[in-house]
């Protein structure tokens, strides 16, 4: 078994067999969703892999350090939205010269991408007429580019028992792209209430406090 930048033996065992696209995304549909019922988190990848439980950034970080170990490239892809809206974070993955997406999310939408898409703007944009409020109105304005976790010098992030702000903050100011035009803004269709319906449906219950 590899070394890899301070995991232990249990955590390279779990990152071991977590050799393929599929199987990480499987392992983080299984995890409880993270409702930072104490406050707002940034969880390592070694955090999520001791607490077993993720949002979407540390869903994101975990599937891109078990990428990185399987000697794939650890990126992630930053969906950002209307100030009414939660932004969303996915691991990125090539496949054959397609893009897919890793995707830890509570809901039936904003999930996981088969690498099929022949450009990350492309993939981005499959996620544009899932993202809506429950009125219907669409939210997704800027994806950014890969955002490749190896330009991270200090490698201790991916073990850290600390909250991993600065790979947020870095991930945010990184170059992002936008997706609309104003006119085009003021033109959208608002989802239809099937649309709404549906996108309520949840995996995880939060608990009642």
């Amino acid at each position: 078994m590899k070394e890899f930048f301070g995991f232990n033996q249990a955590e390279l065992k779990v990152l071991g067999k977590l050799n393929t696209p599929h199987k990480i995304q499987d392992y983080l549909d299984k995890l409880p969703i993270n409702f930072e019922l104490d406050g707002d988190t940034c969880y390592s990848p070694r955090e999520v892999l001791r607490r077993q439980t993720a949002h979407c950034m540390e869903g994101a970080l975990l599937a891109a350090a078990a990428l990185w170990y399987h000697g794939r490239r650890p990126m992630l892809l930053d969906l950002v939205t209307t100030s009414k809206d939660d932004d969303h974070v996915v691991a990125l993955f090539e496949q054959d010269g397609f893009w897919g997406a890793i995707s830890k999310t509570n809901h039936n939408v904003l999930r996981w991408r088969d690498p099929v898409y022949t450009s990350v703007h492309e993939l981005a944009m499959s996620y544009f007429h899932e993202y809506f409020l429950d009125d219907g109105k669409k939210t997704l304005r800027t994806y950014s580019a890969p955002f490749d976790l190896r330009k991270i010098k200090d490698t201790s992030w991916l073990v850290s028992h600390k909250p991993l702000w600065h790979i947020n903050n870095a991930l945010a100011d990184s170059l992002h792209y936008e997706i609309l035009k104003p006119s085009q803004a003021k033109t959208l269709r608002t989802a239809s209430q099937i649309e709404i319906t549906a996108g309520k449906l949840t995996e995880w219950n939060r608990p009642k406090i």
